[in-house]
């Protein structure tokens, strides 16, 4: 039955009228809010057809929730989002669907077809939508914008993920371990550290990654590649993300604050560890001596003291480091670069930790104080070598008679008294030491 308008391609496809056929039991009269089985077996839930002298204003009304529509098919998509009935089915790999036009799209999955293109770069993309957000790269077009921070984004999705920083809201929940995400995705990635599950392998190597992104940066190893490049320094990096992070250390931006205390960061993973000095919760532990690091990231690390391995390798001299910052670090002892500068001395640095240090010096900050006596030091090394004295802890043993120190340097030195080894030489006379202060 139809009123004078064509009916809907899915109205079609399933063999329904617009409204509800009159039952034998009504003798005709059609009782309009009966349901009943049409010819697919798909049954109708009751909805009411109201004639308006407008026919732009005819509706389709759910006698479930009273919600009106413009057209029949638009209202029975909304009875199958109540019912969770999805009747458009994947021959390929089963997936259901609750409209025909969804499933077109999933099936490009299978097919590979990528109908859309981009005119500008030739890229090409299954859905239009997916298009047109791409575009933007182009464009420069940010239509959503943040009313919190004035920050805007070229999808409404990022958008709406941007708005949980500011309200803290981290909607989906681990049922493992309790912890909350901003992002299903990042949920998604979290649960893969329950599971072991590392999905994204290398197929250069076999190393397996439980993050696209991680296997995309790995890829970089191999081929050495560095696209992202600064602006304003020159320096490149193999994703760009990475790259956004480090451009905030020439912009001093710092958008992860912590309700907590104020303190600001330029990255959310810092922030989300900063926290937990709040809590004190160090929910990630190492099966191996039971220690407990505050991220994922701290725990890897440390793994690899005890397998030993040193994945980053120094393509000068071939050392090898466990973590990509400590490689970094040693390339500038090749380079002799020195990236970090005092601005109330002048003297450079390799490590923004080691300037951190020095300009101590300068404030005479020592944040490192002994509960035992109440000595303050610069650094929580300095700290520990000093505690001790008060605990007559010598980790240091020598192999050769079993003598032990407090300090590594004082090994090597006493150490030279077996090797006969004196490596200061008196420029005046000739004479060598095996330490630097009879020298001087």
């Amino acid at each position: 039955m139809h009123l004078g308008f064509p009916a809907d391609e899915t109205e079609k496809q399933i063999g329904f009228s617009p409204y509800p056929t009159p039952s034998k039991e009504d003798n005709g009269e059609g009782n309009q809010n009966s349901g009943g089985p049409c010819e697919m077996g798909i049954t109708k839930k009751p909805f009411k057809y109201m004639e308006c002298e407008n026919r732009e204003h005819k509706q389709f009304e759910s006698m479930e929730c009273g919600r009106s529509f413009t057209d029949s098919g638009n209202l029975r998509k909304h009875q199958w989002s109540d019912t969770g009935e999805k009747p458009f089915n994947c021959m390929e790999c089963g997936k259901s669907f609750i409209e025909s036009g969804t499933l077109r799209i999933h099936q490009r999955t299978h097919t590979g077809e990528k109908p859309f293109k981009c005119m500008e770069c030739g890229k090409s993309f299954s859905q239009s939508g997916h298009l047109r957000v791409h575009q933007r790269t182009h464009t420069g077009e940010k239509p959503f914008k943040c009313m919190e921070c004035g920050k805007s984004f070229s999808q409404s999705g990022d958008l709406r993920v941007h708005q949980r920083s500011h309200t803290g809201e981290k909607p989906f929940k681990c049922m493992e371990c309790g912890k909350s995400f901003i992002t299903s995705g990042s949920l998604r990635i979290h649960q893969r550290s329950h599971t072991g599950e590392k999905p994204f392998q290398c197929m250069e190597c076999g190393k397996r990654f439980t993050e696209s992104g991680c296997l995309n940066a790995h890829h970089q190893t191999h081929t050495g590649e560095k696209p992202f490049q600064c602006m304003e320094c020159g320096k490149r990096f193999t994703e760009s993300g990475k790259l956004r992070i480090h451009q905030r250390r020439h912009t001093g931006e710092k958008p992860f604050k912590c309700m907590e205390c104020g303190k600001s960061f330029s990255q959310s993973g810092s922030l989300n560890a900063h926290h937990q000095t709040h809590t004190g919760e160090k929910p990630f532990q190492c099966m191996e001596c039971g220690r407990s690091f505050t991220t994922s990231g701290n725990l890897r690390i440390h793994l690899r003291t005890h397998t030993g391995e040193k994945p980053f390798n120094c393509m000068e001299c071939g050392k090898s480091f466990t973590t990509s910052r400590s490689l970094r670090i040693h390339q500038r002892t090749h380079t002799g670069e020195k990236p970090f500068k005092c601005m109330e001395c002048g003297k450079s640095f390799t490590t923004s930790e080691n300037l951190r240090i020095h300009q101590r010096i300068h404030t005479g900050e020592k944040p490192f104080k002994c509960i035992e006596c109440g000595k303050s030091f610069t650094t929580s090394g300095n700290l520990r070598i000093h505690q001790r004295i008060h605990t007559g802890e010598k980790p240091f043993k020598c192999m050769e008679c079993g003598k032990s120190f407090r300090r590594s340097e004082h090994l090597r030195i006493h150490q030279r008294t077996h090797t006969g080894e004196k490596p200061f030489k008196c420029m005046e006379c000739g004479k060598s030491f095996s330490q630097s202060g009879p020298l001087r």
